[in-house]
């Protein structure tokens, strides 16, 4: 069980200590210079020790206080579930992460439809080198996702969302190139659904939610999730919702449930931490399921220090070592899980708006680098044989 010190920061509460500013300090100081309403921030190390504090408004309007306990949708680090479920699931012998995806899917009417068909796997899709479009880049995803506003539309499936990438072009042979693709996800998914008759959901749950106490995680499946801190987005995005993507009763204005498998869950930062520092250190895949992980290609030719594995970004000789992790981002939210494995720490971060938050000149980088440098910049590298 993880020690957690539970502090919910108001602006003047904090101070910097004589040796350079803490995390807590750093929050105060970093809403003030790019104006979230909330943040969390929690950090999981060796020995169960952990920290999470929390900054700022959950829902500005009621007054509602951020905690370190708010939820909030963690986005495409969802994918990094999804992927070791998968793999664990290869792991029982269950499927094969190098068969042909039809070996799964190729009873679906649809299946020949998909640009390379004949070549994908599971560990294709998973890297994002299957050559696939991403579904929510086609001009008839906004459509699907402003209908989502309505109570009376159901929710588009798996299936409605690959079928906006069908009978279109490969953007590459299979292996040749790296293109980011939530429709691989999806599909990934589905092969795991086909080949287990279970949601991919619960095997999340069962595999890893439930044996490791992440309670406050879970499918984003439901307009009302509890405690979940209210989204802030630009007045002028691309879905055409308000800024405060959830009214007044705290329930969302569109319906999450398209993500799907795409990394369809919320969070909040304690458990993104506790759930970063047990996958990527090798504690809940092993030894041979998180080789597997951490097998990467990369993801731009000639960048051998970028690499995308299976569900992780593997981003090598930092400033602290290696790190393992994943952002995400969606209208109202970004997140942030990073592990550090020469310091054995993994922290996450999440703040309720997307407002200026995203791209390499983006806040959520500066947010990262400061809270990082403020956590390990004292911490003892861990020996060389440790998780």
């Amino acid at each position: 069980m993880m020690r957690w010190a539970l502090l919910v920061l108001w602006l003047f509460s904090c101070t910097a200590s004589a040796d350079g500013p803490t995390p807590a300090s750093l929050l105060v100081q970093l809403q003030q210079r790019h104006g979230f309403p909330g943040a969390t921030l929690a950090w999981a190390g060796p020995g169960g020790q952990g920290e999470a504090l929390a900054i700022g408004m959950a829902d500005p309007e009621r007054h509602i206080a951020m905690t370190p306990g708010s939820h909030m949708l963690a986005a495409s680090i969802g994918k990094s579930f999804v992927a070791a479920a998968i793999v664990s699931a290869a792991g029982q012998g269950q499927l094969d992460l190098d068969a042909p995806l039809s070996d799964y899917l190729g009873e679906q009417h649809w299946y020949t439809h998909l640009p390379n068909h004949g070549q994908l796997t599971l560990r294709h899709l998973l890297n994002h080198t299957a050559g696939l479009p991403d579904h929510v880049y086609q001009p008839a995803f906004t459509t699907l996702f402003a209908r989502t506003q309505d109570q009376a539309e159901p929710v588009p499936t798996a299936q409605q969302l690959v079928a906006l990438i069908l009978d279109g072009p490969a953007l590459f042979a299979v292996g040749d190139d790296w293109a980011y693709s939530d429709t691989g996800y999806l599909l990934a998914a589905m092969a795991l659904e086909a080949a287990t008759q279970k949601p991919w959901t619960a095997h999340v749950r069962e595999r890893f939610l439930e044996p490791l106490a992440l309670n406050d995680t879970g499918p984003s499946s439901e307009r009302r999730i509890p405690g979940l801190a209210v989204g802030m987005t630009a007045a002028d995005n691309a879905f055409g919702l308000p800024a405060r993507t959830a009214g007044p009763d705290g329930a969302l204005l569109w319906h999450p449930g398209i993500e799907g498998a795409g990394g369809g869950l919320f969070s909040a930062a304690p458990d993104l931490a506790r759930w970063g520092r047990a996958l990527w250190s090798g504690e809940t895949l092993g030894k041979d399921g998180t080789r597997q992980l951490l097998d990467g290609v990369p993801v731009q030719a000639g960048d051998a220090a970028r690499l995308y594995g299976l569900g992780v970004l593997i981003e090598q000789g930092g400033p602290f070592g290696d790190v393992h992790g994943h952002r995400g981002w969606i209208p109202g939210y970004v997140s942030s899980l990073r592990y550090y494995p020469q310091y054995g720490v993994a922290i996450a971060i999440q703040v309720n708006t997307d407002v200026g938050m995203m791209g390499q000149e983006g806040a959520l980088v500066q947010i990262e680098t400061a809270l990082t440098q403020a956590i390990l910049e004292k911490a003892v590298p861990l020996p060389a044989s440790s998780p």
